[in-house]
């Protein structure tokens, strides 16, 4: 993943790095969340934002409610990181907007299964906007290119993404048009529809 830290402390800056590389992720690393908001800006790529909580100019929850402010914007993955101890302090991290909170010093063992949870997240954020957004359908069959350009049937293509099971049946305009013969039977407790007269 493409990961941005905003860090004052130099020496807290290059250890988060060198983790962070060492776990395989692209960094990008600032001093301060003014700076952070800018590399957000022009680049949408980044993924997940590490952020101290306090530096100057400004600290991590404002840059946490300005991510979170933004309209239209791919989802970033927020965590805070401080020294700062207490149920009081984690839950004012997460009502600025963070996702995750992690205590300094940071544990590379530990930062790395929270990135894990974080990159399972942001691949459910990614299918969802998949779903929600136009999908490439073709006019004939009705089957759905997927990402690496395979064509598989739209039942496939949405239990997979979203758990649902599906029931076939035909409609009546199909009905008419595939079986000349078919009429349909009236369902239980329902009048049988009479031509309009």
């Amino acid at each position: 993943m493409k990961v941005l830290i905003a860090e004052d402390d130099r020496t807290s800056s290059l250890l988060l790095r060198r983790v962070l590389e060492g776990l395989g992720h692209e960094v990008v690393a600032v001093t301060n969340g003014a700076e952070a908001i800018e590399q957000l800006t022009r680049k949408d790529d980044l993924q997940v934002v590490i952020s101290d909580w306090v530096m100057p100019v400004m600290d991590g929850l404002q840059l946490c409610r300005h991510i979170r402010g933004r309209q239209h914007a791919r989802y970033v993955y927020v965590l805070v990181v401080t020294a700062r101890r207490g149920k009081k302090r984690y839950l004012e991290a997460l009502e600025a907007g963070a996702d995750d909170f992690i205590p300094k010093p940071i544990d590379a063992e530990e930062l790395g299964a929270r990135l894990r949870v974080a990159e399972r997240i942001l691949g459910l954020q990614a299918q969802m906007k998949q779903l929600q957004g136009l999908l490439s359908i073709c006019a004939y069959c009705k089957n759905i290119r997927e990402d690496d350009d395979k064509w598989v049937p739209i039942e496939q293509y949405v239990s997979q993404r979203a758990h649902t099971m599906f029931s076939h049946g035909i409609c009546p305009n199909c009905a008419a048009e595939h079986f000349k013969d078919w009429s349909p039977k009236p369902r239980p407790g329902r009048k049988k529809d009479r031509p309009d007269k």
